[in-house]
């Protein structure tokens, strides 16, 4: 089998502070009013992405990665992870404030939940006016201040606000309390985890009339209460190349704008390559097949692709490799 770039069925997730922008800016296919999340390429349990492209369509990714894990992830990727797919790649729409959180990092999220931690970075892709994200403290505090503002409902006057904007980038490392914004449509990397830890929640009720979870103790010891300005990511925008946005142990990210054919030699990459549209449109093409791609949508292009050629005459592409 020659494995050819994947596009996979997006899974649609219904949030308490979801909205219309997945549908509406992104083009997906939804039938109601509070779709927050689209996971468009997930290894998660009980979440495994499909593919729907080709001759592999309605195969699972899982079942890929079973029966070609080298061609597929890399052989350094399956020495590292095995048959795990380490990258959890979403597209979230907050027309509601989401909770204030946080994420373990990996010994104490392989400890706890048996899982990955949770490093993450977010592309936003839209904002409305006066749209912002909540990151990290606003000043120094102490476990003993951040817990005295949570029983004295004061919280939000220790954190930091950043007002967004489209092209707006920020890398979210675990410890580091956070939450997107009322407004913001955003394209999400991460570990492949869905651990979360969430300290408040604005009082707010389920469909059910009850309060979500909180995880005010598991936090505790999870949390960076150092204020950090480590987050904003600036990156070059140069046409038709390659810019660093994200190099971290987790996952490598690159910002592409095409406006002609762009052709990379990657037969050392040893890893796949996942692409993401955050605006217009492009083909990408290896020896193995092609694929369309438009704004809000992802392919992943195994690693056994020798040569990838973008194509184009308006796109971004966010490029995330191992």
């Amino acid at each position: 089998m020659k494995l050819y770039p994947l596009k996979f069925n997006p899974i649609l997730k219904e949030r308490l502070w979801g909205g219309t922008k997945l549908k509406e800016v992104l083009g997906k296919s939804i039938d109601n009013d509070i779709t927050g999340e689209s996971w468009e390429l997930s290894g998660v349990p009980g979440d495994i992405s499909v593919v729907g492209n080709g001759e592999l369509a309605g195969v699972s990714l899982q079942t890929l990665i079973n029966d070609y894990p080298q061609e597929l992830l890399g052989k350094s990727v399956v020495q590292r992870f095995g048959k795990d797919f380490p990258i959890l790649i979403k597209f979230i729409d907050a027309k509601q404030d989401l909770s204030i959180q946080l994420h373990p990092n990996d010994a104490l999220a392989k400890e706890r939940h048996n899982s990955f931690g949770k490093t993450e970075m977010w592309y936003v892709m839209d904002a409305d006016k006066d749209a912002n994200l909540i990151v990290g403290f606003n000043k120094d505090v102490t476990k003993e201040e951040y817990s005295k503002s949570l029983e004295d409902n004061t919280l939000l006057d220790l954190l930091n606000y950043e007002d967004v904007k489209e092209g707006d980038t920020f890398f979210i490392n675990t410890g580091k309390i956070h939450a997107i914004g009322a407004g913001v449509l955003l394209a999400e990397i991460q570990q492949t985890s869905d651990v979360t830890y969430r300290v408040f929640d604005f009082n707010r009720k389920d469909k059910n009339g009850d309060l979500r979870e909180l995880h005010t103790e598991l936090a505790l010891d999870a949390m960076d209460y150092k204020k950090k300005d480590d987050f904003k990511v600036n990156y070059p925008t140069e046409d038709n190349q390659i810019n660093t946005m994200v190099e971290c142990p987790y996952f490598k990210t690159n910002f592409i704008e095409i406006s002609e054919d762009l052709i990379q030699e990657v037969t050392q990459r040893d890893s796949f390559t996942i692409y993401m549209c955050v605006g217009g449109q492009a083909e990408i093409r290896t020896e193995s097949g092609s694929a369309e791609i438009k704004k809000g949508e992802t392919v992943l292009v195994p690693a056994n692709a020798n040569i990838i050629t973008l194509s184009g005459a308006s796109a971004k592409l966010l490029e995330v490799t191992i």
